[in-house]
């Protein structure tokens, strides 16, 4: 039976998850704090949804595989979820599991099965990516007469050269810009991994006459948005599609396409891939963990592929026709 201490358990139990075993044992990033949070945003929205069971009446025994199960099924049916969410909100709730384990030793029984759900096998796509031509459309693309068209002509430029993350760019300030031995930008990538990016000399010199015409601080935004405020995701996202519209006025190549900040991002990689840099370079830019996951833009590149091709000199070889030699095989050629 469920009774109030039992909840004031699981809520208690909840907060020391995230205050103490996140924030203050493991030191988690403010990236995995906030993905953690939304997993159970979402789990408690669910079980408030279908199972008529609200946040302040949830125990620690309605997290059970049967529970769990569903949820991972509302969120890919009725949310339409990717499979990749789907899995990110289930090492949440593996991690919080996990940690009550040692809380309640007494539900190991039923939280063994929550942990034995696997994770979900996916078909990873080939990374989309623009042309030189198509990505100089689009870095020209802002008004340079207004404020936030200088602003994004800076953003663009800065995410082409650095191939960073859209949640790595809105956090830069300018005191990220190094501009007295080289020009180059330090980076805070995932899990608190810091890298630094060289700048072309024409995105260092964008970046210095928006530095000087912005007048910030060092430790404020260095891409404000109009309250003067770090810019969100969707901010980016938004600004970014404004410019391609933009830019397939002069490009039609460029309509219909789906181009998120992250197809920048793969874009630098896949230039400096034709450019003839090292992949082990490409990783440590990009902030790949291994260059196993870099992998998959030689995967992509097609002219590479058939640049290899050309160097092995083709087989001397007769094409002979093939006949079929038995009636029933010849039906089935003709099927």
């Amino acid at each position: 039976m469920k009774t109030s201490s039992t909840n004031e358990h699981f809520a208690v139990l909840l907060q020391r998850f995230f205050l103490q075993r996140l924030m203050e044992q493991r030191n988690s990033s403010d990236q995995t704090i906030a993905a953690y949070r939304d997993a159970f945003k979402l789990l408690f929205w669910y079980l408030q949804e279908k199972h008529h069971l609200p946040p302040d009446a949830v125990v620690l025994e309605d997290l059970n595989s049967k529970t769990i199960l569903g949820f991972l099924k509302y969120l890919e049916q009725s949310r339409h979820n990717t499979i990749r969410s789907r899995n990110a909100r289930l090492a949440a709730l593996r991690s919080f599991l996990k940690y009550a384990t040692h809380q309640v030793p007494t539900l190991l029984p039923m939280i063994q099965k929550v942990l034995a759900i696997p994770m979900k096998r996916f078909q990873r796509p080939a990374p989309e990516y623009l042309t030189r031509e198509q990505m100089q459309a689009i870095l020209v693309a802002p008004d340079a007469s207004t404020w936030s068209g200088q602003r994004d002509r800076v953003l663009l430029a800065t995410l082409y050269n650095t191939g960073v993350r859209v949640s790595e760019i809105i956090a830069l300030k300018p005191s990220d810009i190094d501009t007295t031995r080289s020009m180059s930008v330090k980076i805070v990538g995932k899990g608190r991994k810091h890298r630094v990016i060289p700048l072309w000399k024409s995105t260092g010199k964008q970046i210095q006459l928006w530095i000087k015409h912005l007048d910030a601080k060092a430790d404020s935004p260095l891409f404000p948005n109009a309250r003067g405020q770090f810019m969100t995701r969707s901010g980016v996202e938004n600004r970014l599609q404004k410019a391609v519209e933009i830019a397939a006025q002069s490009d039609p190549t460029l309509k219909e396409r789906s181009i998120s900040p992250h197809v920048f991002r793969h874009t630098t990689a896949m230039h400096l891939l034709q450019s003839g840099v090292d992949i082990t370079v490409i990783a440590l830019w990009l902030g790949h963990e291994s260059p196993v996951t870099t992998h998959m833009y030689m995967e992509a590149d097609l002219t590479m592929k058939e640049k290899a091709l050309q160097r092995v000199q083709q087989p001397a070889q007769k094409t002979i026709r093939y006949k079929p030699s038995d009636r029933l095989l010849q039906f089935l050629q003709r099927l």
